[in-house]
């Protein structure tokens, strides 16, 4: 099977993994030379589908399914205009609404999900994001009409509209949820821990990151958001665990970064097959698991090995998969002994918590002791 990955960012690295893992012949088209993907598939193609999109429809042509892997709202809907409903494993209606956070909170709210205050009920401390964007870009934490004021100027910047919530802390957690447009299955849940830029530096997937009950209630509102969407393919659900309960964030109806690797290290759960399998019929849910994974990544520049966030370690040069590095079961990086600057996202896996802990640890004083520094920096978000 060949499978045509557009965007060569985070999410085609993750597709390129995905479809690695299961035997499929990968292809990423990205209108950027450098894009860090490319070096990752089986053919690249450099390529912009909307200014080219016959060139693109003949090389679809050639593949079973393309996967949009990129945020670019010009490019999606040239796959949308480009591409057959059976071969896109994407669902621009369920999309429409959450790449709007006020759209999507609006939907949250109608089947009381439980979120964040909004503005001005929340107070202070608060979070200015904008409506459209992912990830933490136009973040801010704002503990005053100042930081407020700034916040909803920076989001107003980049052309968006601020949304504007109670600030929540506890554990990040996530789950992936996929849809055949007339029912749906949550998979499975994953901890997500955020550098100083609240960016992902680390997934955790194991049994009992939640209370099973809170468990079921993120599967139920994962289920009944994608219900409520009549979602066609996938979608993740982003939530913090609060002394209180959970929170949910937001919703994305696209293919999520960073989480499905480590289901897939820890379960064998494959996401992208998982929608293959939709998008063919037959849709299927995870049982329950045992195994646990822990998904860091990590930079070395100016003599300093440290954590850092995605978009940091999206600055990855012709990366390349290499299995064993620095005793990991694999990793994505442009690792060289001799270079002053290198990335790497590091997967280990275990029979238990514990045993992925203790092999993550492993992995950082083997690098530590190759690369005969002291020290290994980890820095988390402000904790209020």
């Amino acid at each position: 099977m060949r499978v045509c990955i557009v965007g060569g960012a985070l999410q085609g690295m993750e597709c390129v993994l995905l479809a690695r893992a299961a035997g499929l012949s990968s292809v990423v088209v990205d209108r950027r030379p450098d894009a860090p993907a490319l070096s990752l598939c089986d053919e690249p193609v450099v390529m912009d589908p909307v200014t080219d999109p016959e060139s693109f429809s003949e090389l679809t042509d050639g593949c079973d399914f393309v996967i949009p892997a990129c945020e670019s709202r010009r490019t999606l809907d040239a796959l949308v205009s480009t591409v057959e409903d059976g071969r896109l494993l994407f669902d621009p209606r369920a999309y429409a609404v959450t790449s709007s956070k006020l759209k999507s909170n609006r939907l949250m709210a109608s089947l009381d999900v439980p979120m964040p205050l909004s503005w001005p009920e929340c107070g202070y401390p608060a979070i200015v994001k904008p409506s459209s964007l992912s990830g933490s870009v136009g973040v801010t934490l704002a503990h005053n009409i100042r930081g407020l004021s700034g916040g909803i100027s920076d989001v107003r910047a980049l052309g968006d509209r601020p949304v504007i919530q109670e600030f929540v802390s506890g554990r990040s957690v996530s789950v992936e949820v996929i849809g055949d447009g007339l029912r749906s299955e949550a998979f499975v849940t994953t901890e997500v821990c955020l550098d100083p830029y609240y960016d992902c530096k680390m997934v955790r997937c194991r049994p009992g990151i939640l209370h099973e009950s809170e468990e079921r209630l993120l599967d139920g509102i994962g289920i009944s958001v994608a219900d409520a969407l009549a979602l066609r393919g996938i979608m993740d659900v982003e939530a913090i665990a609060t002394r209180s309960g959970l929170k949910v964030l937001e919703v994305d109806a696209r293919i999520p970064s960073q989480t499905p690797a480590a289901v897939l290290a820890a379960t064998g759960v494959n996401l992208l097959m998982e929608m293959i399998s939709s998008a063919e019929g037959e849709l299927r849910g995870s049982g329950p698991f045992t195994g646990s994974s822990v998904y860091r990544h990590v930079v070395f520049s100016d003599g300093i090995l440290r954590s850092c966030g995605e978009k940091e370690f999206a600055r990855v040069h012709s990366p390349r998969f290499e299995e064993g590095l620095f005793g990991s079961d694999l990793a994505i990086t442009d690792y060289d002994p001799h270079a002053d600057e290198w990335r790497a996202t590091l997967i280990v896996s275990g029979n238990s918590p514990d045993e992925a802990d203790s092999r993550s640890e492993a992995v950082t004083g083997r690098m530590l002791d190759e690369m005969s520094l002291d020290s290994f920096t980890d820095e988390g978000p402000e904790v209020l």
